[in-house]
C-alpha cells in the first residue's frame, strides 16, 4: 500500500461513485477500478461496495479513508509552507453563496476579507441550488436547507426568517392575509425550486402548517423580487435580511408576524468536504465567515 493508492480511496469516495472519482483524477474508468482492484487485493479486504451509482466504504475502507484523508491534508500543508513562505498567505477559494444572502449581507463580508488578504484569490458563485461540490469543483457553500448532507462538514449560521410582507401602497390599496390559508390564493411573489410544488411551513409553538402556494411572479434573483414587492406586485414571502431596511423605513410592512414562516429550510449553514481545512486560505477564510456571522 502506497501514497497513491489512499489518494485513490479518498478520491472514489469524495466523488461517490468510480466515474466521478475517473473524472476527477482524469483516468478511464477502468484503471480507476483495476487500482481498486489491486488496493483491495493488497489489504485482503473490500474496501468500497459498488453500486451502478454509488460507491459506499465498507467499516475497514473508511478506516483506511480517514488516513489518506490525513496524510493528504499534512503533504498538501506541507507543500503550502513551503511555496509561501515569506509570501503571506497565499491560495484560492472558490465560493457558493445564495444570491440574496451573498449580495445583500455577505457582500461587505467579502470585500473586507480581500482587503486583509489580497493574495488570496477569491471566485464567488451566486447561486441558489444545491450545488455537488466535488462536481462543481467548490471549497465552500453557504446554503439555507432543513437538514445538512452527512457527507459534508456544516457549519451552522444561525436561522432563517422568512416574512410576508407587501410595499406600504399595497397593503393601503388591498387586503393582507391574516390567516395563513389566504396565502394560498394570494398573489405571492417568492422564490422556487423548478419542478417542485412550492409551500410554506409555519411554525407557532408547537403547532406546524404547510400551505400550497401558486406564486404570481417567482424568481432566483431576491434582489428582483424586493423590487417587485416595493413595486406592489404581490405579498411577498421572502427572507427578513431582503426587507429589513425597507421594513424600517416602512416603505413595506408584513402580515402573519405571529407565524415562523420558511420555505427552503429554517436554518443556514457553511458546508465544506471534510478534507478542505488543510489549505491555509480555506481555513482562515471560514475563520472568518464565522467571526463574522457571529457578530452579526
Amino acid at each position: 500500500m502506497d501514497i497513491s493508492s489512499l489518494t485513490l480511496l479518498v478520491e472514489i469516495l469524495d466523488a461517490g461513485n468510480l466515474s466521478a472519482a475517473a473524472r476527477r483524477l482524469k483516468m478511464s474508468r477502468a484503471n480507476v477500478s483495476y487500482h481498486l482492484n489491486q488496493l483491495e487485493r493488497s489489504v485482503g479486504a473490500q474496501l468500497v461496495r459498488r453500486t451502478t451509482r454509488r460507491a459506499e466504504a465498507t467499516e475497514i475502507g473508511l478506516r483506511l479513508y480517514q488516513h489518506g484523508v490525513a496524510i493528504q491534508s499534512e503533504l498538501l500543508a506541507a507543500r503550502e509552507s513551503v511555496t509561501t513562505l515569506g509570501e503571506g498567505l497565499q491560495g484560492r477559494v472558490r465560493l457558493s453563496v445564495p444570491s440574496g444572502y451573498g449580495q445583500l449581507v455577505m457582500a461587505d463580508w467579502l470585500i473586507d476579507f480581500k482587503r486583509l488578504y489580497p493574495k488570496i484569490v477569491l471566485d464567488v458563485l451566486f447561486e441558489n441550488r444545491i450545488a455537488d461540490l466535488l462536481r462543481e469543483e467548490v471549497d465552500i457553500a453557504i446554503r439555507v436547507m432543513p437538514e445538512p448532507p452527512q457527507n459534508l462538514v456544516a457549519r451552522d449560521l444561525g436561522p432563517v426568517r422568512y416574512v410576508a410582507c407587501a410595499s406600504r401602497a399595497y397593503a393601503q390599496a388591498q387586503t393582507l392575509p391574516t390567516q395563513l390559508d389566504e396565502l394560498h390564493r394570494a398573489p405571492v411573489v417568492t422564490a422556487a425550486v423548478i419542478g417542485r410544488q412550492l409551500r410554506v411551513s409555519a411554525y407557532q409553538g408547537e403547532t406546524r402548517r404547510e400551505v400550497v402556494l401558486e406564486p404570481t411572479l417567482i424568481s432566483e434573483n431576491f434582489l428582483f423580487l424586493r423590487q417587485a414587492i416595493l413595486a406592489g406586485l404581490g405579498i411577498g414571502l421572502v427572507p427578513d435580511y431582503v426587507v429589513n431596511d425597507d421594513i424600517q423605513r416602512g416603505d413595506i410592512v408584513t402580515t402573519l408576524d405571529d407565524w415562523r414562516l420558511s420555505i427552503f429550510g429554517t436554518q443556514m449553514y457553511m458546508l465544506y468536504m471534510p478534507n478542505r481545512l488543510h489549505m491555509g486560505a480555506i481555513r482562515t477564510f471560514i475563520d472568518f465567515m464565522l467571526e463574522r456571522v457571529r457578530a452579526a
